[in-house]
This record gives structure tokens, C-alpha cells and sequence, in this order.
């Protein structure tokens, strides 16, 4: 799901967002895909609590949410939407939670194993 439509549908069915923030050339937010996402017990958590979002920090179409344009950032070589989520502080991969009114929670850098982000989404599930 996109950024957009994760807030949209929070809108009418409010949930909060985790944004999975990588690149493709990344081996840790390759082995958070694997071992992570891909973990029964993730899943099924992040399936029922939240709205999951994948957001490649090297985008490079234009993102527009709340009537603010985000564009790829030829100096930072990085999309704008990544570097405003992660106050310019491009830790690859990077998980940032977004509350039920399009608020940062939490950034959470680098690789998390299965176990330890099973904890953090029951934490930020039960506010």
C-alpha cells in the first residue's frame, strides 16, 4: 500500500502506520523482507492493527499527501518523503510509525529481528 492510501483509509478506519522505509540495493532491508515481513506471527499482527506501508527512500515519482508534494531530492539523492519521515537522517532499512493522525510516533533504524519487532508492534498497537 502507498503512503496516500494508508492515510486515506485511516481516515474512514483509523489505524496506525508503519512505513518500511529501504532501496533495493540494501542487504538489511532485503533480510528485514525476508525474515521479517515474511514472519507468520508479523504478518498476522501487522495485517489486523495497522496499515503497512513500503516506502523506497529512491523513488523517483512524485508523492502528494494533505496537498504536499513530494519529489526526488537530486542532492540528497533520496525522496523527499523519505528524508522529511526520517528528519533527513537516511538509515536504510528505517520503520517509522505513524499514529492514527498522521503523526511520527517512532523511528526505529536498521535491521529489527522478527521477535523484537513483534514486541514493537504490540507496544505502538496498545498506544
Amino acid at each position: 500500500m502507498t503512503l496516500p492510501q494508508a492515510l486515506a483509509k485511516s481516515k474512514t478506519h483509523p489505524k496506525k502506520i508503519p512505513v518500511d522505509v529501504y532501496t533495493d540495493w540494501c542487504g538489511f532491508c532485503k533480510k528485514m523482507d525476508k525474515q521479517v515481513y515474511r514472519n507468520p506471527a508479523v504478518v498476522a499482527m501487522l495485517n489486523q492493527e495497522f496499515y503497512v506501508v513500503k516506502l523506497d527512500a529512491e523513488h523517483r515519482q512524485d508523492i502528494t499527501i494533505n496537498g504536499t508534494t513530494y519529489r526526488y531530492n537530486t542532492d540528497y539523492k533520496a525522496h523527499e518523503l523519505a528524508i522529511s519521515l526520517l528528519k533527513g537522517e537516511l538509515s536504510l532499512p528505517s520503520t517509522v510509525f505513524l499514529n492514527e493522525q498522521q503523526q511520527v510516533m517512532e523511528r526505529v533504524a536498521g535491521y529489527i529481528p522478527p521477535k523484537d519487532f513483534l514486541r514493537a508492534l504490540a507496544f505502538i498497537a496498545e498506544n
